[in-house]
Order: structure tokens, then sequence, then C-alpha cells
């Protein structure tokens, strides 16, 4: 469990780190809106031995960028070790996103089961600039160095 818990995380971390970028552009949740990670993988219909890029997900993609062009759909692709792939939804609450999901054409032929979780996006761009904001107050440039043999500032 911890190994599928920790392979999971690593192949979600492209996802992740554009996430970050996600919260860039998506306003602050407020209480009308709510996150979603859907995690989808392999279903009963899965061409076995095929790559996600070889699935018959041509109508899968057409229901994302439908997604996204509603905004209900801020971050979607292919995990790149062909384990599935990842959604992440900005939606008014869980059913929307459930409604979202069971309507995915990948997921009604069977191509895909998912699992999904509501997920609270860290503002980590104002995390930063906070963190920055501390550190600025001594220049770097300022501090003494040490040198070998030496203690910084002796």
């Amino acid at each position: 469990m911890k190994t599928t818990t920790l392979s999971l995380l690593v192949s979600l971390a492209p996802i992740l780190c554009l996430a970050q970028n996600v919260t860039e552009t998506v306003k602050p949740q407020t209480a009308t809106k709510a996150t979603y990670l859907v995690i989808y993988r392999p279903g009963p219909a899965w061409l076995t031995g095929k790559s996600v890029m070889e699935q018959p997900l041509k109508e899968h993609g057409k229901y994302m960028l439908s997604l996204y062009i509603k905004g209900s759909m801020k971050a979607a692709g292919p995990l790149t070790d062909n384990a599935g792939g990842a959604v992440l939804l900005d939606v008014s609450n869980e059913a929307e996103a459930r409604a979202i999901v069971a309507n995915d054409p990948a997921v009604q032929s069977g191509i895909f089961v998912y699992e999904m979780h509501p997920w609270k996006l860290q503002p980590w761009d104002e995390l930063a600039k906070k963190a920055q904001g501390a550190g600025q107050q001594t220049n770097p440039a300022d501090r003494p160095v040490a040198s070998p043999g030496r203690p910084p500032g002796g």
C-alpha cells in the first residue's frame, strides 16, 4: 500500500508542479468552489499492451477540452508511466465533480476507472513570496562566507 501511494505521488509530480502554476490562474477558493483531483487508472476496456497514448481516448480528449473551456477543468494529462491520467477539477460541489467524471466517455466505455479526492491547493506562490520577503531582511551577499579552516566572520 505504501509503495502504491509513493508510486502515485511520484507519478503525479508533473501534475502537482502544474497545480502550483494553476494556483496563479485559479481564483482563490471561495465557499462556492471546490477542487477535486481525479486519478484515472486502466479499466476493463483498457487495451492491454498499449500505452496511454495508444488508447482510444479521442472522445475523452474532446470532453476534457470542453470542460477546460467551460472552466470546470484546470489541468489534466496522462501519467507518463502509462498508469492512466489525472485531472484537476474546480467545481461547485462534489455532486458536480462526480457527474463530470460519470459522463466522461472513457469512464463510460470502461477504458478508465477512477478515484476522486477533494483537494485543497495551497497558495505556494504567496507562501514563497512571504518566505523570500522574510529572507530579504538580510542580504545573502552581506553574510560572511567561511573559508577552509576559518569560521564565518573569522
